[in-house]
């Protein structure tokens, strides 16, 4: 599943080509995804894309009306085509700007979502969400604060929605180990020093993939829409049974909440 950096470099990759631009048309070839798309989607017809907004995992396509909420589920990805390009099989949605473009919501899984939020309103799915990772009001004290009696293991505190956005698994994997903290260790249990350490680690691991992943994309219009997983080297995540980088110690692999968790015995406590 795409995470927050992939996200984000996504939502980088289509401004470019859909800021400000007039939509020309709206076509929904397939209705039925995670929720079905709803007709509003065409009210965007005629009006301006005026802003491209990331909240959490959800892209945010502005107008004078209200907005259309992307989500790519686990196989989704956008694109950025010639409108006369032929439609690839799962093009569910799309939409046709005036200057020839057309940007395609391809989803073989149909796990995404295309929905829409009416102006001055906040759509149910994203009235829950927590802080962004990345701003200011994602630090220590809160977090320590809203830990205190949590029997919940740390990973799967920080993969929380309502605690933050976006800390998906490969990048809790990886903060975890950096900051030294025992991903099994009881949320309620780590201290305000321990989460000091490890707040700016996530922030600086989130704000790399970011970096690398914009670095890295040339031009999103000749692209798959895949930006994928970046050219960064993860330290645990994926080397079960390899040895640790910093200690050579063995690396233990562990299922938490359904997904994978590796992490090194000995530097992690």
């Amino acid at each position: 599943m795409p995470e927050l950096p992939e996200v984000e470099v996504s939502r980088m990759g289509i401004t470019p080509h859909v800021l400000n631009q007039v939509v020309a048309k709206v076509n929904i070839h397939n209705a039925s995804m995670r929720w079905p798309v709803p007709d509003d989607v065409y009210q965007l017809e005629g009006l301006v894309v005026n802003s491209i907004e990331r909240r959490a995992k959800y892209l945010l396509l502005h107008c004078e009306v209200g907005c259309t909420i992307l989500h790519l589920g686990m196989s989704g990805n956008l694109r950025v085509v010639d409108a006369d390009e032929p439609l690839k099989k799962h093009d569910h949605v799309e939409f046709i700007f005036a200057n020839g473009k057309a940007l395609r919501l391809n989803d073989p899984r149909r796990f995404g979502c295309c929905l829409w939020q009416q102006p001055n309103e906040v759509h149910k799915l994203l009235a829950s969400l927590g802080p962004e990772p990345l701003t200011d009001d994602f630090f220590a004290k809160r977090v320590y604060q809203q830990s205190r009696n949590k029997k919940v293991a740390i990973k799967q505190f920080i993969m929380n929605n309502a605690v933050v956005v976006g800390v998906g698994n490969i990048y809790a994997n990886e903060s975890l180990f950096k900051a030294g903290i025992d991903p099994r260790r009881e949320a309620g249990k780590v201290s305000l020093k321990r989460y000091e350490m490890l707040i700016p680690i996530i922030k600086d691991i989130l704000a790399a993939a970011i970096t690398q992943g914009g670095t890295t994309l040339k031009d999103f219009a000749q692209s798959d829409g895949k930006p994928g997983y970046f050219a960064q080297q993860l330290l645990v995540y994926g080397r079960k049974g390899q040895p640790c980088l910093v200690c050579n110690n063995e690396l233990q692999e562990i299922r938490q909440g359904q997904r994978s968790t590796v992490f090194c015995g000995k530097c992690q406590k």
